[in-house]
């Protein structure tokens, strides 16, 4: 088994393959032999704000809320909410520190400190989560459908969606002018 990718970033190459993950930036918040979980980073909901989730969800909101915009975390449980967030912020038995920079908690809680004083930092809400069975995402590795970067928090939690897959292909020194849909292994 490949190293613990849990906290790297994957980056989809062209030959995905795939639609649901074309120019896709995903944070993976668990990697096990058994699985692999991450959360999209750049692929917002059309016409849905935080603001307009914490209303549907009845939350009060304290403190004004910036617009930002609820993320399609991945095709998997479209129904559960995410919330990736930097570590000034745990729930009890509910927050997955995922390194130094990034946790994740998906309760109601963080979404009460969001609307509150109590908010992280730092924070991005995800609907969907991306999931791999055992092999799987190393299988998507070596066949060049992924490149597998170090995240930093303003890629993260930065509000320019449209261009957070080329602006995360610039930071390992990739020119995406230059980026082949067929791949080579070394």
């Amino acid at each position: 088994m490949m190293s613990d990718l849990t906290g790297k970033l994957l980056i989809a190459m062209p030959s995905i393959g795939d639609s649901r993950f074309s120019r896709s930036v995903v944070l993976v918040c668990a990697h096990e032999p058994e699985y692999a979980m991450g959360i999209v980073l750049n692929k917002p909901i059309d016409d849905l704000t935080l603001p307009q989730l914490l209303s549907q969800l009845g939350i009060e909101q304290d403190i004004k809320i910036p617009d930002s915009a609820v993320l399609n975390g991945g095709p998997v449980g479209t129904d559960r909410g995410f919330v990736v967030h930097t570590d000034d912020f745990h729930c009890e038995g509910a927050t997955l520190a995922i390194n130094h920079d990034f946790c994740l908690t998906a309760t109601r809680d963080v979404l009460v400190a969001i609307a509150s004083d109590e908010a992280p930092r730092e924070s991005i809400m995800a609907l969907g989560y991306s999931g791999w069975g055992a092999g799987q995402l190393e299988t998507e590795i070596a066949d060049n459908a992924w490149i597998v970067s170090d995240p930093i928090p303003d890629l993260v939690f930065g509000p320019g969606h449209a261009s957070k897959w080329s602006t995360a292909l610039k930071l390992i020194g990739i020119d995406v002018a230059r980026l082949h849909s067929a791949g080579g292994n070394a």
